[in-house]
C-alpha cells in the first residue's frame, strides 16, 4: 500500500506541475509542514519557509497571469523550461527510499507526464485565445485551478482512484495532442502571413 501511495504522489505531483507548478509546491509544502502529509526526505525542502514564500508569491503571479488572454500563452511558453524538469524532480523525490533505479524511472516517467499535461494545457489555451472574448479563458483557468486541487486530493487520499484517473487522462492527452499540434501549426501559419484565424477543430460525430 505504501508503494501505491508513493506512485500516486509521484504521478500526482508530476501531473499537477504541468498545470499549476507553484500552487502544487505550495500546497504540498504546507501539507507537509503542518503534519497533514508525510513527505519523503527528498521533498522536505518543500516545507522550508523560503520555499513556501517563493512558491506563494509565484502561485499568485501564475494565478493572475493565467487569467489574461494572450499573456497566459506567453507564460506557458516560458514555463516549458521550468515545469517539466520541476515535475521530474518532484516525481523523483516522491519515491522516497525506493532504489535509485526506481527513482530514476520515476523522474523519467514524471517528466513525460508533466510534458503531456503542460502541452495539453498550453495548446488548449492557445486554441481558446483565438476567441476575442475573455470569458472562455477565465472559465478554463478556473477549471484548471479546481482540477489541480481535486487531483492532488485524490493522489493523497485515494491513490488507486487517482492512478486509474491518471491513466485515462493520459490516454485522452495522447489522442488529443496530434490535433492540437495540427491546429497550432495552422495558427502559426496564420500569424506568419495574412488570413483568418483558424478555428479549433474537433472531430464531429457522424450520423
Amino acid at each position: 500500500m505504501e508503494s501505491l501511495s508513493q506512485l500516486a504522489l509521484a504521478g500526482g505531483l508530476a501531473w499537477a506541475s504541468g498545470i499549476r507548478l507553484y500552487a502544487t509546491v505550495l500546497i504540498v509544502g504546507l501539507l507537509g509542514r503542518y503534519g497533514c502529509l508525510h513527505l519523503p526526505d527528498q521533498l522536505l525542502v518543500l516545507q522550508h519557509s523560503w520555499v513556501l514564500i517563493a512558491a506563494g508569491v509565484m502561485a499568485v503571479g501564475e494565478f493572475l497571469a493565467d487569467k489574461l488572454p494572450g499573456f497566459d500563452s506567453i507564460w506557458d511558453a516560458l514555463h516549458t523550461f521550468i515545469r517539466i524538469p520541476a515535475g521530474a524532480f518532484l516525481a523523483w523525490g516522491a519515491m522516497g527510499d525506493a532504489t535509485p533505479a526506481a527513482q530514476m524511472a520515476a523522474a523519467l516517467v514524471g517528466g513525460i507526464i508533466t510534458s503531456g499535461t503542460h502541452l495539453a494545457k498550453s495548446g488548449g489555451r492557445a486554441a481558446i485565445n483565438t476567441s476575442p472574448e475573455p470569458f472562455t479563458n477565465w472559465t478554463a483557468s478556473a477549471g484548471e485551478d479546481g482540477l489541480v486541487l481535486g487531483g492532488l486530493f485524490l493522489a493523497i487520499q485515494h491513490p488507486a482512484v487517482f492512478l486509474m484517473a491518471l491513466a485515462v487522462f493520459l490516454a485522452v492527452v495522447i489522442w488529443l495532442l496530434p490535433k492540437l499540434f495540427r491546429f497550432l501549426g495552422r495558427l502559426f501559419g496564420w500569424l506568419a502571413g495574412n488570413g483568418k484565424a483558424p478555428a479549433p477543430s474537433l472531430p464531429l460525430p457522424r450520423g
